[in-house]
């Protein structure tokens, strides 16, 4: 980052964040996509749906509780994450995030708990909105997609 001039930017999180999610994603993906049985795609191909229309109208709809989770995931552990923003934005507080921002409440003589415990609280809250957005999209299953 430092390289090609990015340090101090939010936009040096981005590709770091990228990289460490992205195996993840498709590692998580992977299992929801394989869940799908074979039979399906067969009886759409049969029922003369192309390729895109199986992707689209049937794929998407039944691998869609996964893409929900593994952003809540991905989202989660960005939104937390403290390593890659004290290594990239090392002297520019305005450029702050805010698991880095806590670091105000502690004192080499003693820590604001308060003030930890309240800006903790408030950090939580767009994860929890977040949460809330997407939880009925969570609940997944395939019961019935293939008759037996």
């Amino acid at each position: 980052m430092r390289d090609f001039g990015q340090l101090n930017t939010l936009g040096s999180l981005i590709l770091p964040h990228i990289a460490f999610s992205l195996p993840f994603a498709v590692w998580m993906l992977r299992g929801f996509v394989k869940a799908v049985p074979e039979a399906l795609e067969e009886a759409a191909y049969i029922d003369g749906a192309s390729r895109s229309r199986f992707l689209w109208q049937i794929l998407f709809p039944l691998v869609f509780p996964g893409l929900v989770a593994t952003s809540v995931f991905s989202f989660i552990s960005t939104w937390n994450d403290f390593l890659f923003a004290k290594s990239f934005i090392i002297s520019d507080t305005s450029q702050s995030t805010l698991p880095m921002a806590l670091l105000v409440f502690f004192k080499p003589e003693e820590n604001d708990w308060g003030g930890i415990m309240a800006a903790s609280t408030v950090m939580t809250v767009p994860v929890l909105v977040f949460f809330v957005l997407v939880q009925r999209r969570l609940v997944s299953g395939l019961g019935g997609a293939v008759k037996d």
